[in-house]
């Protein structure tokens, strides 16, 4: 699902925006703008994933979240102002290849879900320290069901449908990092077994060349990842510490806002290759 399926009859006007102020001006200096753009997504990333892991109950845990969120709110705006503008005109200067894209799509679908998630879930609930409000929660299932969707279009999309694995290798290094004890060692011994396990089978087993077998194999992998690392993750939401900051749900809201973010910078990426 591409821009150019959803809105065919807005071809002309966007093949048509090259030509358009400050397109023409950006085009010509579109590494610039692209550096700027992938700058932003660092800064963005950088204070989501401090903040949200406070909010998961690992990270900076010496400070209560609302502290972690006043010393981070002004780099969260810096970040997504800056990922919007810079998104917006390198946007322009490249709008007829972003229209057929469908990584493109997947792109704004997980910027609208973590704006969301962000604003409307993850901050409120660092300023209370972890308290939930009925706002929140209603946010959280609206920003959840946009990135469950965005994630969706990336499977399901031929092409950018690898792009998972950036997703799963996120949430596997977040796990790792939020897992504690003896369940770590399991974890972490778990992930080497399947990822020597996946070499072997796309390497060895079935070669590179065979594409009929390759992309079942790799899409079987993935589901096997998939349900481990989410099988911890739920260890940690139920059967882990418990106490105020680290209940089930404010927990899930620090996972998801920062692999939203994470599917976001993954769909920019394979916007180049797909």
């Amino acid at each position: 699902m591409t821009p150019a399926d959803l809105f065919p009859t807005l071809a002309p006007w966007v093949h048509n925006l090259q030509n358009v102020w400050p397109a023409y001006v950006i085009k010509p200096q579109f590494a610039t703008w692209e550096v700027l753009h992938i700058l932003s997504l660092v800064v963005l990333g950088g204070a989501s994933i401090l903040l949200n892991l406070r909010l998961i109950g690992v990270g900076v845990t010496n400070e209560p979240a609302s502290e972690v969120h006043r010393n981070l709110r002004l780099w969260l705006h810096v970040g997504i102002i800056g990922v919007v503008l810079s998104g917006l005109l390198i946007g322009m200067a490249n709008a007829e290849r972003l229209y057929n894209s469908a990584a493109f799509t997947v792109k704004i679908i997980a910027l609208v879900a973590g704006v969301i998630l962000t604003y409307g879930a993850s901050a409120p609930i660092a300023r209370a320290d972890g308290q939930v409000s009925a706002s929140a929660k209603v946010w959280w299932l609206i920003g959840l069901a946009v990135f469950l969707f965005g994630i969706g279009m990336l499977v399901t999309s031929k092409l950018i449908n690898p792009g998972v694995f950036h997703v799963l290798t996120a949430a596997a290094l977040i796990v790792l990092f939020a897992t504690h004890g003896r369940m770590r060692w399991i974890y972490l011994a778990g992930l080497l077994v399947l990822i020597a396990a996946q070499w072997l089978g796309t390497h060895v087993v079935v070669k590179q060349t065979d594409f009929e077998r390759l992309d079942p194999t790799n899409k079987a992998f993935a589901w096997v990842f998939a349900a481990w690392i989410l099988g911890f993750a739920g260890w940690g939401l139920f059967g882990a510490r418990p106490g105020a900051a680290n209940r089930p749900l404010v927990q899930a809201v620090g996972y998801v806002t920062i692999l939203v973010w994470v599917l976001a910078a993954a769909a920019g990426r394979w916007i180049a290759f797909a």
